[in-house]
């Protein structure tokens, strides 16, 4: 199991898409602590789905970013960009747009 998670991250391992993982994290995590209730209106609120997800997306994606990759695999499917990328996207899409 552990291979085939990292064969399926392998393409994912580009220094760019880690660069852009960190900066929509921290982008999320700022927008979050500098002006909460202004996020929360643009992005349609923090409701019990949306909020848990950005928050595992934002942790997810630093983990992504900074290169650490767990030992086990059910951590690495854990913290996977694969879902968590998309997140973010759809999360700064509802604020910036």
């Amino acid at each position: 199991m552990d291979r085939a998670i990292k064969a399926i991250h392998a393409p994912l391992m580009l220094l760019p898409l880690k660069l852009l993982a960190i900066a929509m994290a921290v982008t999320v995590a700022g927008l979050v602590m500098w002006e909460p209730h202004q996020f929360a209106d643009a992005i349609g609120g923090f409701g019990p789905v949306i909020a848990p997800l950005m928050i595992w997306a934002t942790c997810s994606a630093m983990v992504f970013g900074m290169s650490f990759v767990p030992h086990r695999w059910y951590w690495q499917l854990l913290f996977s960009p694969i879902i968590a990328l998309p997140i973010l996207i759809y999360v700064l899409k509802l604020y910036f747009f």
